[in-house]
């Protein structure tokens, strides 16, 4: 069977690193080009020893190393000029960027829709994050009040978290009402975090942080917590290699890794 080939974007970045290592460990995949803004040599090491054409070109590298997916973890700005381009050449794309607007993930599933080709984006690919997004969504149809805390390093740009966010527009749409606001609700409405489809999301940036997110919900005596940690840049890589496969598969625009699980 041929492999998948893949053209990492972001390539200089630490989740990019981790992409090229998995990738290279895949039998079913190989990493054939790489793409950074921060490029300076023109190739870059592969896991089994080899190297593959490095640039700060993308456009340039897709004729040249004619990929079947582009993974990108960048910063939004960089990533939608990406999305176009990869999309306008008929390349299938995997996207771990976040702080998407709206607008943004609409021109995302037109672009995938008219250039026919598969476009997997998702807030986070932790396959623990995932679940604890399945399980605050049951949990939302039973408890009626619900915050959440969410800790990530202070290089994130983005705040709230896109999985934050996420996670609240689930928990709402699976209640199918909004959440109860707390009785008492001081005159300082900015203290109590960002409000996102009726749950306060608090968000934390400090060093020594990675990705962590904590679901808490209340009631008449008791609480309950639903935690995730990602404890290293690894924990990403099952979950894109999932994505790299079903975009080559699945023409269209799919948001979150929870539609590939069946979850």
């Amino acid at each position: 069977m041929e492999r998948i080939k893949v053209l990492v974007h972001g390539a200089a970045g630490r989740v990019g690193q981790e992409v090229i290592k998995a990738v290279g460990q895949e039998a079913e995949m190989k990493v054939v080009g790489a793409v950074d803004i921060k490029a300076t040599a023109k190739q870059v090491a592969l896991p089994d020893g080899s190297t593959a054409p490095f640039s700060d070109n993308l456009s340039e590298m897709l004729d040249i190393c004619q990929p079947d997916v582009v993974v990108d973890f960048t910063i939004a700005k960089a990533s939608m000029p990406a999305v176009r381009t990869t999309a306008g050449k008929g390349v299938n794309m995997v996207i771990g960027t976040t702080g998407f607007t709206a607008d943004e993930l609409k021109e995302m599933e037109k672009l995938a829709k008219t250039q026919k080709t598969g476009i997997v984006a998702a807030p986070n690919f932790a396959l623990g994050a995932v679940l604890m997004i399945h399980l605050a969504r049951i949990a939302g149809k039973y408890m009626d009040h619900a915050e959440i805390i969410e800790l990530h390093h202070d290089r994130k740009l983005d705040a709230p978290s896109g999985t934050s966010k996420m996670t609240a527009q689930a928990m709402t749409a699976a209640r199918g009402k909004p959440f109860l606001p707390p009785e008492a609700e001081g005159e300082d409405r900015a203290s109590r975090g960002k409000q996102v489809e009726s749950v306060n999301i608090h968000s934390i940036r400090l060093p020594g942080l990675l990705a962590h997110q904590e679901v808490v919900f209340g009631a008449s005596g008791q609480t309950l917590s639903i935690r995730h940690d990602s404890i290293n840049r690894e924990c990403f890589m099952p979950g894109v290699i999932i994505a790299i496969k079903e975009a080559v598969k699945r023409p269209g625009f799919i948001y979150g890794l929870d539609k590939l699980l069946g979850l």
